[in-house]
């Protein structure tokens, strides 16, 4: 529905005033010098606009970096105003709280060269005042700054109660880079962008493989993490050119924004009148949120544009920039930049000795800096005098400047990490910027720790419950050394069972307000890169509170009676001893519960038991904890819960430490065990801890998926034939249960599928319930479908259990003095307490609403949250926000090591050959899926010499041939073609020998998800090439080269050629 006249006088939204000035002079002498500018503009001003490019598009950061990937708008060119907007500008040009356009001004600076003008290229912040006041109007939003990995002009902000992302672009950026929070204002919406169709939606801070990593936390199974996946392009076809971010959030359930998604073909839908009365006495900002949506509603095609106003809070990543340097001669527009700054014309070697450098980023989504020679340490200034070259050196810097009149910020060289091109290097880069602190313990934190020779007193057993008789053991990786979980069965009468989840008491040498507690909550995770780990608690700890078989440990254990049904009877949580017998591999246990006779008695022999218990009643016990998983998994997927296990890779590595293979890992049945029990634990220590302290209860809560990203992954499964509901994590899940029946002759398309089902979700996160006290409903756990859920079970490697452990603590504490004082008031009194007399009125099966709500209660709460220091609100929504950085910034270090790895072992084979999928298409760039490396990649196929390009729009269909003549060249141009090399490895069909070709041929389905994926051969080019001419369709299987990229100048990265066959030079 197009704007008009009537329709936007119904729902005005008035421009916001300029931020106010210092004084009233002020500002009246700046409106008559605007007045004079506009009347005649000057020789200066028309050069500094021909000099900064203005709109909404254009590039912020000035000249493009030779290491930039070229623009992605493959079709038609760029997101300009088109007639449709220019048609209704005159209506709803002043529809949006906007500010002008900004433009470079001219301000006089002092620089090196003298006193010359200098010209501002951005518009200056507004102060902190002015922005609070223009977002209690209305007039301003507050969001996060999020830069497109694959082309940094573009950014976006998901504003609260807009369905669609906000799109920043070129000076508009004002200054911002990746994860600051910014304050914006929306242009008007004859500005707006169109809107290109589908896209995949990822946020690089937290979306993704959520929903998998959610499940392999549970029993802290380390020996696979996923596999890095770049963010992709149309699922059908690519000829929009770059994936658009939407926004991550689902819309809030009582704004009636998912109006805007309820059409089936993706077109958005104007809400009825009484969704947006405008004159419900909400605030100014709630009905401005309201008149934006009217002219989403209104412009279902179009993207709203912005500009920030002011960097609120910097992103912590401005001071963990890692990057190589270069001179400036090496720059684009070098030269020019340096007469911005007031420098005189240098040499190559004299501007790096005495002036400045540029530091190149290895992350894309932060632009060029500018480096100075003096603030580089005094070791690489001496080295420079010398005949040292740095341009291959990877440095450590942090932003330390970035005013309106530079394109680029200052940096400050930290350190240097080492020559670029090394994995240590690089896994150090990988670590500094993700703030990763692999440093020894402090000497005051190590004082908190128990002597080696410490044992458990005879006080703190009377005081635990005893279960150093019942039989049980841990079930980890081979490799684990952190062993904080145990399990237990006993068989009850009436085929009931006792499940028992034991979890290493960490939290009794781990008290608050100490050094120890303080440094475990500054690095709130363990991270884990394949060859190391860096551990969130000192070792020395691990050795104390490890669930070892053989020895007596202190341990917080749930125990459930459960029935045939897999329903719960009753419940306990206490503190505890135990006695382990054995410590299981996930690979022991699935020999010993699988039915072949051979293969279980194979595996016993390597069984070793302590203690009373023999082999064959471990062996019993396991075959029961399975059968009562798969109880406990079937109740859990008929609640609705949700599962996308997408594949994994690991690596191997040979006798020196170095990459040598990789391979699909497949998850067996013992995974399921303890994935299931710990689940379990969990969501019995969230509903605990919710009951007794509902404002200061530790959860950790899924949000649901993005509404209009699910409707358009309907679309793309409808289009191949998939039916896919999406109404709820059940159905979601029960869809796709059928697709794997369907696709099982196509294992890489369900590959696929899980690949970008994965990419809808939202990350899990961490939240004070006290947060959203008035919003319960957003407690739930989507993919597990339950209203409540936290983390209880890994405290050695996980902050926010030990906090959990704290507050669960307190609850057990209160709970014992509050049925102490009932029982002595009922003997006193002869009558009975309105609770039953029970021992569990806090941690039972129900809460006992009239013991936590009377004054005994109360009273027993509050002071067992101060004995056991459990965080105020306040305290806790804190530290919720620092465990969530810093989970992210692990999960962002494990990816980036993984993909270290891989780029390590393609590295080492020279040549990797295999299938790809083709996921899009366009005029200029495919997108393919390889499932050797379970990643997406880009193929750029324009301006390559010898090739010609033949896009088919009608038909999405690609044509790729030898070039029969030399394409013509317009005089004065100087089009760069590049070398076929980069595209594809063409190799002459004489050199394959039949034994190749027939052996390609057999592979040409692509590889399953159990299979090997570099061994030996796999190196050898046994995919049978492709040849010219070459049609490629949506979904087609093509044969493509995998290479490392980068690395001793630039980032490391994995890159996808074409692999093709010619008997002709191309």
């Amino acid at each position: 529905m197009r704007a008009t006249g009537e329709h936007t006088a119904a729902v005005p939204i008035p421009t916001p005033p300029p931020p106010p000035a210092a004084a009233a002079s002020a500002t009246e002498e700046a409106e008559k010098e605007r007045r004079k500018n506009r009347r005649r503009p000057s020789r200066r001003s028309k050069q500094a606009a021909v000099a900064a490019p203005q709109g909404p598009h254009a590039d912020a950061a000035g000249p493009r970096s030779v290491r930039s990937m070229p623009p992605m708008h493959v079709g038609s060119g760029g997101a300009g105003v088109d007639a449709e907007a220019e048609a209704s500008a005159a209506g709803t040009s002043q529809s949006c709280p906007l500010l002008p356009t900004p433009r470079p001004a001219e301000a006089p600076v002092s620089r090196v060269g003298g006193g010359a003008t200098a010209m501002r290229y951005f518009q200056p912040h507004w102060p902190e005042r002015a922005v609070e006041d223009a977002v209690k109007r209305g007039y301003a939003f507050v969001a996060k700054f999020r830069v497109n990995a694959h082309n940094r002009n573009e950014a976006y902000c998901t504003i609260d109660g807009i369905p669609v992302d906000v799109l920043i672009t070129g000076l508009a950026q004002n200054r911002a880079v990746e994860g600051d929070l910014v304050a914006i204002t929306l242009d008007p919406v004859a500005q707006w962008t169109r809107m290109k169709g589908p896209n995949v939606a990822c946020n690089p801070a937290i979306g993704g493989d959520s929903v998998v990593r959610e499940f392999t936390e549970t029993n802290g199974n380390h020996s696979w993490k996923k596999g890095h996946a770049d963010v992709g392009c149309r699922f059908e076809n690519c000829s929009n050119g770059l994936p658009v971010l939407d926004r991550m959030q689902p819309p809030h359930k009582n704004s009636g924004f998912s109006q805007a998604v309820k059409c089936g073909n993706g077109n958005a839908t104007v809400p009825e009148r009484n969704e947006i009365d405008l004159n419900d006495g909400k605030s100014e900002a709630a009905r401005a949120l309201q008149r934006i949506c009217a002219m989403i509603y209104s412009h279902p095609s179009r993207r709203p544009t912005g500009k920030v106003l002011s960097v609120i809070k910097k992103s912590p990543r401005r001071d963990a920039i890692v990057g190589f340097l270069a001179s400036f001669s090496e720059f684009p527009d070098g030269e020019q930049q340096r007469n911005q700054m007031g420098l005189k014309r240098m040499n190559n070697r004299a501007s790096s000795v005495t002036g400045l450098f540029h530091l190149l980023p290895t992350d894309p989504k932060f632009p060029p800096m500018v480096v100075s020679f003096s603030t580089l340490p005094d070791s690489v200034r001496q080295s420079l005098r010398g005949d040292a070259a740095i341009e291959k050196e990877l440095v450590a810097a942090r932003i330390d400047e970035w005013n309106d009149e530079n394109l680029y910020p200052y940096a400050h060289v930290i350190r240097f990490l080492g020559k670029g091109g090394h994995v240590k290097t690089h896994m150090d880069a990988i670590l500094f910027e993700n703030a990763i602190s692999d440093a020894e313990f402090s000497p005051e934190s190590l004082a908190c720790l128990p002597d080696n020779c410490w044992k458990i007193s005879q006080k703190e057993l009377e005081a635990r419950k005893d279960l150093r008789e019942v039989l049980s053991f841990t079930i980890d990786p081979p490799t684990a050394s952190d062993l904080d979980d145990a399990i237990s069965i006993e068989i009850l009468s009436g085929r009931t069972v006792r499940i028992g989840v034991h979890i290493a008491d960490v939290s009794y040498f781990v008290h608050p307000e100490t050094a120890l507690d303080a440094e475990a909550q500054s690095r709130s995770t363990s991270v884990y890169t394949l060859k190391r780990k860096i551990s969130m608690l000192p070792s020395r700890l691990s050795e104390v509170v490890s669930l070892n078989p053989g020895v007596d440990r202190l341990a917080f254990s749930i125990i459930w009676d459960i029935d045939p049904h897999g329903n719960i009877i009753s419940r306990w949580i206490g503190r505890s001893v135990i006695f382990s017998c054995c410590k299981l591999s996930y690979e022991l246990v699935q020999d010993l519960i699988c039915n072949e006779a051979s293969q279980a008695r194979s595996a016993v022999s390597s069984l070793e038991v302590h203690g009373k218990f023999e082999r064959d009643d471990v062996i019993k016990s396991l075959r029961g904890l399975y059968e009562v998983s798969k109880n406990l998994k079937e109740v859990r997927f008929k609640g609705g819960a949700l599962s996308l296990d997408t594949a994994k890779l690991m690596i191997l590595f040979d006798e020196d430490g170095a990459p040598c293979d990789s391979y699909c890992y497949v998850r067996n049945n013992a995974c399921f065990i303890v994935e299931e029990l710990m689940l379990l634990a969990n969501m019995s220590a969230a509903e605990v801890i919710s009951n007794a302290f509902p404002d200061c209860a530790l959860l950790r809560r899924h949000p649901e998926p993005n509404l209009r990203k699910f409707r358009e992954f309907e679309a793309f499964c409808a289009k191949n034939g998939f039916e896919l509901d999406a109404s709820s994590s059940g159905q979601l899940h029960l869809s796709l249960s059928r697709i794997k029946e369907k696709l099982q002759e196509d294992p890489v398309m369900f590959d696929i599928l899980m690949f970008y089902a994965s990419k809808q979700m939202q990350s899990a996160e961490y939240f004070c319930t006290g947060d959203l006290i008035s919003k319960k409903d957003d407690w739930a756990h989507y993919a597990l479908s339950v209203p409540l859920y936290t983390h209880f079970t890994s405290p050695l490697r996980r902050y926010p259990d030990i906090i959990v452990h704290r507050t669960l603590n307190a609850v057990i504490e209160a709970e014992q003095v509050y049925m102490k004082q009932k029982k002595s008031s009922t003997g006193r009194n002869g009558v009975k307490a309105s609770c039953e007399l029970m021992d569990r009125c806090f941690t039972g099966l129900q809460l006992c609403k009239d013991a936590a709500e009377s004054e005994e209660g109360k009273k027993a709460l509050s002071d067992a949250a101060k004995k056991f220091k459990v965080p105020y609100s306040e305290n806790l929504g804190e530290i919720a926000e620092h465990c969530n950085e810093r989970k992210w910034a692990g999960r962002r270090t494990e990816d980036a090591g993984q993909k270290l790895y891989m780029w390590a072992l393609i590295k080492n084979k020279e040549v990797v050959v295999c299938n790809a999928r083709v996921l899009g298409l366009g005029p200029r760039f495919m997108s393919v899926y390889v499932p050797k490396l379970a990643m997406e990649r880009r193929i750029y196929y324009d301006e390559v010499e010898g090739l010609s390009v033949e896009w088919l729009e009608a038909t999405a269909t690609l044509v790729l041939d030898a070039c029969r003549n030399k394409p013509a060249q317009r005089r004065g141009t100087q089009m760069k073609c590049r070398p076929i090399e980069e595209v594809a490895m063409v190799v002459n069909p004489s050199e394959l020998s039949e034994e190749d070709e027939e052996s390609g041929a057999t592979e040409a389905g692509g590889c399953t998800a159990k299979s090997v994926l570099l061994s030996g051969d796999a190196v050898k080019p046994q995919t049978t090439p492709a040849v010219l001419p070459l049609v490629i369709h949506y979904l087609s299987d093509i044969p493509v080269v995998l290479h490392a990229i980068g690395g001793e100048d630039c980032a490391v990265d994995i890159g996808v050629r074409l692999y093709m066959a010619s008997y002709f030079e191309l």
